[in-house]
């Protein structure tokens, strides 16, 4: 199975778990198993219409989804991946 790599901020939504098993093929099968497991992350990272937050970076290895297929790049079995939310600061 693929591994989510759940960023400190969002751990709270996981049962304080930091990584977490997911199946699919693609980034969006992960997603949705992941929000199947933790319901309450879904707001986090979707907006209302479904689509993933701008701020919800996704890699895949050292790659950012955005430069590869969005969230229909493909995974594989023991992949990990991860979500960086952006920070912003001044």
């Amino acid at each position: 199975m693929p591994v989510l790599r759940i960023p400190t901020p969002l751990r709270a939504y996981t049962n304080g778990q930091a990584d977490v098993n997911v199946s699919g093929v693609n980034i969006s099968e992960a997603l949705v198993d992941l929000t199947k497991q933790y319901p309450a992350l879904k707001p986090h990272l979707f907006n209302e219409a479904g689509d993933l937050r701008p701020f919800v970076n996704l890699f895949v290895g050292e790659n950012n989804i955005k430069d590869l297929q969005g969230v229909d790049t493909p995974i594989k079995d023991g992949e990990k991946i991860m979500i960086i939310p952006s920070i912003a600061g001044g």
